[in-house]
This record gives C-alpha cells, structure tokens and sequence, in this order.
C-alpha cells in the first residue's frame, strides 16, 4: 500500500453497488449533459452498461425525448449512475 492512500473496504466499492442494482430502473448521466433511464440489465468491470426499456430524457422535465429499448452505454462516458431511478427528484435552480 502506497503512503497516503486510505483503503477502501471491498463492501463500499462504487462497481459491487452497481452490480447489485441489475435489474432496477437506474437513471445515467452522460459527461455530454444528456440523460437515459432504463432498467440495467448489464455491467461490467469498466462500468459499461446495458440498459433495457430505455428513455433518453429531458433533464428539466424527465420527459422521454426518445425510447430506444435495448442499449449500451461506454463508461468512459458515465457522469453518474443514480441507482434507484423511481427515488430521483429534480429541484429547478
């Protein structure tokens, strides 16, 4: 262990949360701003996710903008993940 790194324990892991909401409607943040909701089916190491029933959406008005159905996203791109979609509520600044 490197000085200065405090570890975390296994059971805090952001990636074994995420694995544990497969099979829950999860809303994804892009970097780009744009926002899916759908229920994630998939996930890998990379956090690549496979999301199903998905919805791109408005982020002010959580409106579906497009239904895609079935559709992956890159990790790379992942803003956040909210885990629990149904709980996510929208203040206006």
């Amino acid at each position: 262990m490197s000085a200065g790194k405090i570890p975390i324990p296994s059971s805090e892991l952001p990636l074994k949360h995420l694995m544990k909401a497969v099979n829950n409607k999860v809303l994804v943040k892009l970097k780009d701003g744009s926002e899916y909701i759908g229920v994630l089916q998939l996930c890998d190491n990379c956090m690549n996710l496979v999301l199903v029933d998905a919805s791109e959406i408005r982020e002010d008005t959580q409106e579906p903008v497009v239904r895609y159905g079935k559709i992956m996203i890159r990790g790379s791109y992942i803003l956040f993940v909210a885990l629990d979609a149904t709980q996510v509520q929208l203040t206006k600044m």
